[in-house]
């Protein structure tokens, strides 16, 4: 029992150590880049931003209470687990946001440099929270929510959808056309750096290997990287000769040792690489975020509420 105790203690200290470090670069992300630079942000924090420099609200607060009611909303969707953690997320960037970063020098300089800051900064904190089966609250709330019902949709392409409304308004309402490009180039950055934090995770590449001996390539590749192989028969297109394709996917790194390897083995191997943006199965990460499932046939706990919404 008190080995269970300190292991979920433990999971929970790591938990949190994440998300404060993911918190923190949102936080400098926001404060000491976009605040100054004035120009529009996106998600809750752009809204929470409009209200700082109309009425000087503090922007963590701001965040806390736009995030109440969504949250309520969310809740059925996204899960009490992912909830509980955002909800603590949420709380640990808005006091850094208020307290923390305030200590810290404030950059002051070219706008677009400081567009570039924020997009890396705050692409880098939020991959690092949802990696962690977590968010900020606010925005993220809503984007989980449209993940859960199009699985298919990535994370960086949602949130970029979802935020162009929120800078084009702050845009209008400061009377800034070159703010609202700013704002776009942050959302961009936002999207690709977040997509290739939290893809990037499985991304790896395929070979196809044509080949008369496949038993022995899959045993070299076997021996070679420790990566399972499958074999498909196969015809030539020319003199119709039975050929065999030995499929393996592996990282990046071990293509070139099983490329070398496999020529090594069969130097009449006809071989094809081809890159692979998620790899799922043995040997390569999976990752959850919420209870929005990864790869299509996993199980999905969103079809009562899709049926419910029908």
């Amino acid at each position: 029992m008190k080995k269970i105790i300190l292991n979920k203690t433990k999971e929970l200290f790591i938990q949190m150590m994440w998300e404060l470090v993911g918190s923190a670069f949102v936080a400098i992300g926001i404060y000491n880049f976009a605040v100054q630079a004035k120009f529009p942000m996106t998600g809750f924090s752009g809204i929470a931003i409009i209200l700082f420099r109309f009425a000087h609200m503090p922007i963590g607060l701001s965040i806390i209470l736009l995030n109440i009611p969504v949250a309520i909303l969310c809740y059925k969707l996204l899960g009490k687990k992912f909830l509980i953690s955002s909800l603590r997320c949420m709380i640990l960037s808005s006091i850094i946001i208020d307290y923390v970063a305030p200590l810290f020098p404030v950059y002051q300089g070219d706008r677009l440099l400081a567009a570039l800051c924020t997009g890396l900064f705050g692409g880098i904190g939020y991959a690092i929270i949802y990696t962690r089966n977590s968010s900020t609250g606010g925005s993220d709330f809503i984007i989980m929510a449209v993940k859960a019902l199009k699985p298919h949709l990535s994370l960086g392409n949602i949130a970029f959808l979802s935020d162009v409304g929120i800078i084009l308004i702050g845009g209008i309402l400061f009377d800034d056309v070159d703010g609202i490009i700013y704002g776009m180039i942050v959302s961009l950055l936002f999207a690709v750096v977040v997509d290739k934090m939290i893809y990037g995770m499985n991304y790896g590449k395929v070979a196809f290997i044509v080949t008369k001996h496949g038993r022995k390539i899959c045993k070299v590749i076997d021996d070679c990287c420790q990566r399972g192989s499958t074999i498909l028969n196969a015809q030539g297109g020319y003199k119709g000769d039975e050929m065999q394709v030995v499929m393996c996917a592996c990282s990046s790194k071990e293509m070139y040792q099983l490329r070398k390897t496999v020529k090594e083995e069969d130097p009449e191997s006809f071989f094809v690489i081809m890159e692979s943006h998620e790899v799922h199965g043995e040997g390569f990460k999976m990752m959850n975020i919420g209870n929005v499932p990864t790869a299509p046939g996993e199980s999905n706990s969103f079809l009562t509420f899709q049926k419910k919404l029908k």
